[in-house]
């Protein structure tokens, strides 16, 4: 009997919860084998869960209900763990912490003897102690309000699970005025890199994704002010984000750019040092920081860090500039590809920095990014292997699997695109403001 694309979901979400609900227990272990295996399963698994969005035009409401529904369970499971000793949410807590006693946490060094009677226990044990802050005046901000309600590790946790509820949220109200299926906010709730890096690890680049969303969503809807405070608010919480401004020229008009541009400037504000803006160890990150890197490593043998830094952000740049000048180009499409090429040339690419990405990611000309948000995962061994001693490096084999894996999954859409006759297809719809005088005296928006 041939099981309907409704049940054959309803497997691949059961299969989903009994595998992440294992990596939940075995969290303390983070990359070794009683982690990364059921964490691998529950990727194909999501993986063979998006085969069936693409195979199956819509879904009955229920499916959509029950599969969120899965989805809570297990992100549930994962925020009752508390994260790993070093994880960056350590940092927040520390950088929130310092902030409400008076100080600024690009000015300290965790691991000076004379701020010891600043620490927690739960401080004590964040990394990079010898360095001070390199996140940005927004995240910093945030890190400070979340402190000002409770001091712990667990309530940045609950922070960033209600930020994946509100992306939530925002995705289906994006898909009730598009012609995707609401089936689609499971590509997002049901990714297991969601579950393990926003609830389980407490990572910031949740809420620069949720701000990110909240401007795409505004630039659909033509609200251009919302839409240019939303992009500033997320580059100010990570700088990624900065490859996409050619998306927002003549969508924005100047005054909005510039009131967001102020915006960024002004949470720089508590930070001034000598009438210059911070950057914390923002340098040294880009000098001597590397987690598989094998774009940046190659560049690095010819040129000086920061050159090849600039390189990255200058072919997420270009990448954002040829989408949108790109005819028929979804606008999904030109926000996650950018940002996926800028961070494949990047010093560091850790798994949590794909989370940017996860809001953006419906349709078949993201396939390889969305491989790439799962072949990604073998690189958590990493962890297991410094508990052995082993050096802070990404092992040779897994990167070919990752990258690979990525290869292969382009080249086989590439040839089959070349094999398919081409279907002319209606673009959604591209705000696009008229600054002209004729659209001004015709009733246009100037």
């Amino acid at each position: 009997m041939t099981l309907s694309p409704s049940h054959r979901l309803y497997g691949l979400g059961a299969i989903m919860l009994v595998t992440l609900a294992i990596c939940s227990r075995q969290f303390r272990s983070l990359g070794a084998p009683s982690f990364i295996v059921p964490l691998l399963v529950a990727g194909v698994a999501y993986l063979l869960a998006i085969r069936e969005l693409f195979s199956t035009p819509m879904f009955p409401k229920r499916v959509v209900v029950v599969g969120l529904v899965l989805a809570a369970v297990w992100h549930v499971l994962f925020l009752r763990v508390p994260p790993g000793p070093d994880d960056d949410v350590h940092r927040y807590l520390w950088d929130g912490r310092v902030q409400r006693l008076g100080y600024s946490p690009y000015a300290l060094v965790p691991s000076d003897p004379a701020l010891d009677g600043l620490h927690t226990p739960e401080t004590r044990t964040l990394n990079n102690p010898d360095v001070p802050s390199p996140y940005p005046a927004g995240a910093q901000l945030f890190f400070r309000a979340v402190t000002a309600i409770h001091e712990s590790v667990f309530a940045f946790k609950v922070a960033f699970v209600i930020c994946e509820l509100a992306i939530v949220f925002v995705l289906v109200d994006l898909l009730r005025g598009s012609r995707e299926g609401a089936h689609w906010v499971l590509a997002y709730a049901w990714h297991p890199l969601l579950a393990t890096e926003a609830t389980g690890s407490g990572h910031i680049d949740i809420v620069g994704a949720l701000l990110l969303l909240v401007s795409f969503a505004a630039l659909r809807r033509r609200w251009r002010t919302v839409a240019a405070l939303a992009f500033g608010l997320a580059v100010a919480v990570k700088l990624l984000p900065i490859v996409l401004l050619p998306l927002y020229w003549k969508r924005v008009r100047v005054r909005d750019g510039a009131l967001a541009a102020a915006v960024c400037v002004l949470l720089y504000t508590p930070f001034l040092q000598h009438g210059h803006l911070p950057i914390g160890s923002l340098g040294t990150y880009v000098q001597s920081f590397r987690f598989n890197d094998p774009v940046f490593a190659a560049l690095e043998r010819v040129a000086a860090p920061p050159l090849v830094a600039g390189v990255a952000v200058l072919v997420g740049i270009l990448t954002a500039i040829w989408l949108r000048r790109r005819s028929g180009a979804r606008l999904s499409d030109a926000f996650a590809w950018p940002m996926a090429a800028a961070i494949l040339c990047a010093p560091v690419v850790y798994p949590w920095y794909l989370l940017w990405l996860l809001p953006f990611l419906r349709s078949a000309s993201a396939l390889p990014i969305i491989i790439w948000t799962v072949s990604i995962i073998p690189t958590y061994y990493v962890w297991h292997l410094r508990t052995l001693g082993r050096p802070w490096l990404v092992p040779w084999w897994i990167m070919v699997l990752e990258y690979g894996a990525v290869a292969a999954g382009a080249t086989i859409i590439g040839l089959r695109r070349l094999m398919t006759p081409a279907i002319p297809r209606i673009p959604e719809p591209l705000p696009v403001i008229q600054q002209t005088s004729r659209s001004f005296h015709r009733g246009g928006t100037p």
